[in-house]
């Protein structure tokens, strides 16, 4: 496609998009009266307007049947979550009993980790990606020590060569391979949160399967936001969080992944709790722990029905924008026009004073954007949101811009763009 840096080029293309529909169908957040424009659906997507609606319904539930809320009424709550399952399968590239909603993220890392980390004297390292988010690198950190190993010893992390900010799939392979012997598991982002870079999580698992390790992968920043066939690439686990891509509210339900070549595997570990009991004997309250077969059965605590609501909430707009194959079309599209855009910056001023070092590859990136300010990192940042242009900021001089296919619009990423070009003379 060919881009024009104008007006009448952004507008067209709303009008034409299919999609554009949808962006009614969020709350946006105002500035000055008028809607901001917000590309921060990395960190935390819109509320779905129909989320208190959803929201309202349950607790009319619970007013009118108390506890027989989990037997009666139109959506009985033991067997809520299997109403979004089919939606998030398709989302995760999944069978739906390899699908489970449950926690947090990082306690889905733990609990999957108790499962699929299982060192030995001689195998019990860990390999991911140097620069993950935080969590991943404290649950790592603390699951080798809670097994008696240093994190300087068994933690190997692939770091970008000299001069380059994201990492070659060749040298993340070549890790793997060079350590094999040792490698208990390989953990590694979808989508690095930094950067955006997508990594290739089929050739990481295979190399992985390959040094006799497991495969795992956190999908915080993937899930909702590019296209991921996790049964197909053979990942052992993987786990996500819902409130980024998939809009579901602040803190909201984390899923996870377990590819059904496990699920008969009576040698894994597991933390169990009575929700992961099986499904047929689960109010006989026997003792002695037995799984329901799937993804369930790595399940803990009692189902968050409110939480279940707002993240149904999001995932029924998905389905009915025609799931992710559409709107990573688009999302296609609105992530090259703005790169187009911000590059038109560096062209006009004939300096690279925005340098994104998100991969121009579009197989290698989701809708973020990471921009690399040259100077005045801060203040940039800080005239973006005192003209309503809602990022987010990462030390020391990142902004990371997301344009949301469900929401946002090529409209919103042209004023984006004409406000970065302002804020060069604006600010000192």
């Amino acid at each position: 496609m060919i881009y024009q840096n104008t007006w009448a080029f952004a507008q067209a293309h709303d009008e034409r998009d299919e999609l554009n529909q949808f962006r009614g169908e969020f709350l946006i957040p105002k500035h000055h009266g008028e809607d901001a424009i917000y590309l921060c659906g990395n960190s935390l997507g819109l509320q779905p307007r129909s989320a208190k609606q959803y929201i309202q319904q349950q607790l009319n539930a619970w007013e009118d049947n108390a506890v027989e809320g989990w037997f009666m009424g139109n959506d009985p709550w033991l067997s809520y979550h299997k109403q979004l399952i089919p939606t998030l399968a398709d989302i995760l590239g999944a069978k739906h009993a390899e699908v489970t909603i449950m926690n947090s993220l990082t306690v889905n890392v733990h609990l999957l980790m108790v499962s699929f980390y299982k060192p030995s004297n001689k195998r019990y390292k860990i390999l991911m990606e140097a620069g993950a988010f935080p969590s991943d690198q404290y649950a790592v950190e603390s699951q080798v020590k809670f097994h008696g190993f240093e994190q300087a010893d068994a933690v190997i992390e692939v770091k970008p060569r000299d001069g380059e900010v994201t990492l070659r799939t060749e040298d993340i392979l070549q890790q793997i391979k060079d350590n094999a012997d040792e490698l208990a598991l390989v953990m590694f982002s979808g989508i690095n949160y930094y950067t955006g870079q997508f990594f290739d999580l089929e050739a990481i698992a295979k190399a992985a399967h390959e040094a006799g390790a497991y495969a795992g992968f956190d999908l915080a920043h993937a899930a909702g936001n590019v296209p991921v066939k996790l049964h197909d690439w053979n990942a052992d686990f993987a786990c996500w969080c819902s409130y980024k891509y998939m809009n579901s509210g602040p803190g909201g339900i984390s899923g996870a992944f377990v590819h059904e070549k496990h699920f008969n595997d009576t040698t894994l570990d597991r933390f169990a709790g009575w929700w992961g009991y099986r499904h047929d004997k689960r109010f006989l309250m026997a003792p002695g722990f037995q799984p329901e077969v799937g993804a369930e059965g790595w399940n803990v605590s009692t189902a968050p029905v409110l939480l279940l609501t707002l993240h149904k909430a999001s995932l029924d707009i998905f389905e009915r924008a025609g799931g992710l194959k559409k709107l990573r079309a688009k999302s296609e599209q609105l992530t090259a026009y703005f790169e187009f855009l911000i590059n038109g910056i560096n062209q006009k001023v004939g300096d690279d004073v925005y340098r994104i070092i998100t991969p121009g590859n579009a197989a290698e990136r989701g809708c973020q954007l990471s921009v690399v300010c040259k100077n005045n990192a801060r203040a940039i940042f800080n005239y973006l949101a005192d003209n309503g242009v809602i990022g987010d900021w990462r030390e020391p001089d990142v902004i990371r811009l997301s344009a949301v296919p469900l929401y946002n619009t090529f409209a919103d990423v042209y004023k984006a763009s004409e406000c970065l070009f302002k804020a060069l003379t604006a600010v000192k």
